[in-house]
Order: structure tokens, then C-alpha cells, then sequence
């Protein structure tokens, strides 16, 4: 006879989360329901509603998880032009690991709602991080600028696969966006 599996609420939220995170990055917002979370999970989707209140709830938690790790933007103003954009043409090389919020943001940003709290983490997030340490991009909207730039970037290098950025030299494309991050950040 088996044991019973021991009661662990932080292991079993921490479950649900890591599977709204995969099943979101993976299908979206609208992609995906409660129960094949639950199921990925290896719970009820009961226990989903129970930790998470909703789909909603689970997803704005997804989103802030996914939104805290810095994955572009670095921490030092002193090199942050020069390093958010060698980050960011590595981070978009055809063999790069795909940044899953990105895929988030893109899978799940036309839904209205989803959309709303894609922002509202963005804004807490990655925007705030860029204020802090950029105070000179809070002119004229030069943080969300930066960031449109950083995702316009990624989506055609890593998801449409420019054909120009994939097969232009990695030095180049990073002293020219170095160049536009500046102009953003000074």
C-alpha cells in the first residue's frame, strides 16, 4: 500500500504556477483553460480556483513572475545602452533560448484582458526597472520607447526571422542598437 501524498501548499501552489507558466508561453491566455493547467499541475482544478481565485488570477500571477527576472535590461546605468543591446541581439541569435515573456506578451496580448495585465506588469516591472536606473527616460515616454524597441527587435529577429538582422554581422547590430538605446536613455 502506498502513502498518501503529504499536504503542501507551497509545493502545490508552486506546481500550479509553473504550469500556467509553461501553458500560457506555450497557447496563450485564450489557449488554454483552468482544467489542462490543473491537469499539467497534477491537481483539480478546484485547487487552481482555491490558490488562484480564477484563470485571471492565475494569469496576473504568471505575469508577475514572468516579468520579474531581468532578461534585456541590466542593472548598471553606466553600461546599460551597451549591454541591453548585446543582450539583446545574443538573446535573439537563432540558437537562443526563447524568452518566455516575450512569448507570453505576443501569445496573449489580444485579449483584451490579458492585455491589461500584461501592461500593468510591464509598467511595474520592466518600465519602473528602467526609470530607476534611467531617470532621463521618463521625457516624453523614452522608457516605453526603449521597451517598443527592444520588443519590436525581438519579434523580427527571433519570430518573423528578418532575413537582414538574422544574416547581418552580431557586432554591427549591437553598436547600432547601442546607438538607439543612448539617444533613449541620455
Amino acid at each position: 500500500m502506498t502513502e498518501p501524498r503529504r499536504r503542501d501548499a507551497a509545493a502545490t501552489r508552486e506546481a500550479i504556477l509553473r504550469a500556467g507558466v509553461e501553458a500560457f508561453t506555450r497557447a496563450g491566455y485564450d489557449g488554454v483553460g483552468v482544467r489542462e493547467i490543473a491537469q499539467r499541475a497534477g491537481v483539480t482544478a478546484m485547487l487552481v480556483n482555491r490558490y488562484f481565485g480564477s484563470k485571471e488570477g492565475l494569469f496576473a500571477e504568471v505575469v508577475e513572475v514572468s516579468l520579474t527576472e531581468r532578461t534585456v535590461l541590466s542593472g548598471d546605468p553606466a553600461t546599460l545602452a551597451h549591454d541591453a543591446a548585446a543582450t539583446l541581439v545574443r538573446r535573439t541569435a537563432a540558437d537562443a533560448d526563447t524568452l518566455d515573456p516575450f512569448l507570453l506578451l505576443l501569445r496573449s496580448a489580444h485579449v483584451p484582458r490579458a492585455a491589461e495585465i500584461l501592461r500593468a506588469g510591464i509598467e511595474k516591472h520592466v518600465e519602473q526597472h528602467l526609470l530607476n536606473i534611467a531617470p532621463a527616460t521618463r521625457e516624453s515616454g523614452r522608457a516605453a520607447i526603449a521597451l517598443a524597441l527592444i520588443n519590436g527587435f525581438w519579434m523580427m529577429r527571433k519570430v518573423v526571422g528578418s532575413t537582414a538582422l538574422n544574416e547581418a554581422d552580431e557586432a554591427e547590430l549591437t553598436r547600432i542598437l547601442e546607438r538607439l538605446f543612448q539617444v533613449l536613455l541620455d
